[in-house]
């Protein structure tokens, strides 16, 4: 079939099989006792769009809800909810900006393998109203029924006018630039 009569197939994301954290780094006083907070992202969705076997015309659409992001690891139950709160009504502001948004302009794929992709996805974050042209990198692998994205990629708060926060009782502050992985399965529709 001619690549450009193919039919662009659309991937739901599936929340429920797919991984998606933030890494922070801590600054202050805990700084030295390995306290650095990963946050997971646990409200988003989305969708993928690409002609099946070439990832053609491929197109990426994530929402997250701004209000589902919660620290794991090792923090009290205490910090916990502080640096939570934080992350709410001082960071991501989720009252007044309750979704981030990642639309792709452009992806560009190189086969690696047999269904196994190198990916750069150009697009356009919306994050804490303020949106800023973003590219992630990404391993993916297809399989006609499923997408499986893979990778990480840096963040810095102060491209979207975030201050550094201060939290449990201001010995912690944490870096202007995170780290952001993923592991996202989306499922063919239709």
């Amino acid at each position: 079939m001619d690549e450009n009569n193919a039919t662009v197939v659309r991937y739901r994301i599936d929340a429920t099989r797919s991984r998606f954290v933030v890494q922070a780094f801590a600054d202050g006083l805990l700084s030295m006792f390995g306290h650095d907070p990963k946050i997971a992202v646990t409200g988003f969705g989305g969708d993928a769009r690409c002609v099946p076997g070439t990832l053609a015309d491929a197109s990426l659409l994530l929402l997250v809800r701004a209000d589902s992001l919660a620290v794991t690891g090792k923090a009290s139950e205490k910090d916990r909810l502080e640096m939570e709160r934080a992350i709410r009504e001082e960071i991501l502001e989720t009252a007044r900006h309750p979704e981030i948004t990642f639309m792709s302009a452009n992806v560009s794929a190189t086969q690696t393998a047999e269904g196994k992709y190198r990916v750069r996805i150009d697009g356009s974050l919306s994050l804490r109203g303020v949106t800023r042209s973003h590219t992630i990198h990404a391993q993916v692998t297809a399989n006609g029924k499923s997408l499986r994205a893979q990778g990480e990629f840096p963040l810095r708060q102060s491209d979207y006018d975030i201050k550094p926060t201060f939290v449990a009782g201001g010995t912690l502050r944490v870096r202007d630039e995170l780290k952001v992985s993923f592991d996202i399965s989306a499922m063919r529709q239709g």
